[in-house]
């Protein structure tokens, strides 16, 4: 029962604000993108503590996976030149593709470093 607080730290006050539907309607939605309950959200805005999006985070993952994925991509059509496809594709195609997917990889590392800056700057205590 590591989840009990003590005495003094339970929360027992209860604060009643009003607002529109809309408003909580949007309180509502950014709670669970931060993966809060609303008034813990509330609460946590309103003292100016941290509040971490998860969806900024699952981002991040999905642009270290979209660009490990293109690694991939590029060392299979490496490998697809060294069999038969040079009798298909010209070699003028086969590196226009390859400076394709290399240039794509190259920005998604650009941006993957400025999601890192801004994740890490947001986990640290700064502004984000």
């Amino acid at each position: 029962m590591m989840n009990q607080k003590s005495p003094e730290k339970k929360r027992k006050v209860c604060m009643k604000s009003y607002m529109t539907e809309v408003e909580r309607d949007r309180i509502a939605a950014l709670a669970e993108q931060c993966g809060l309950s609303a008034s813990e959200f509330m609460r946590r805005v309103v003292l100016g503590q941290e509040v971490n999006s998860k969806v900024d985070k699952e981002a991040f993952l999905n642009l270290l996976k979209v660009n490990a994925d293109l690694g991939r991509l590029g060392g299979l059509f490496k490998l697809a030149l060294t069999d038969s496809v040079n009798k298909v594709v010209s070699y003028r195609e086969v590196r226009r593709i390859l400076h394709q997917i290399e240039d794509r990889q190259e920005e998604l590392r650009r941006l993957i470093s400025i999601a890192e800056r801004v994740i890490l700057k947001r986990d640290s205590g700064g502004v984000g």
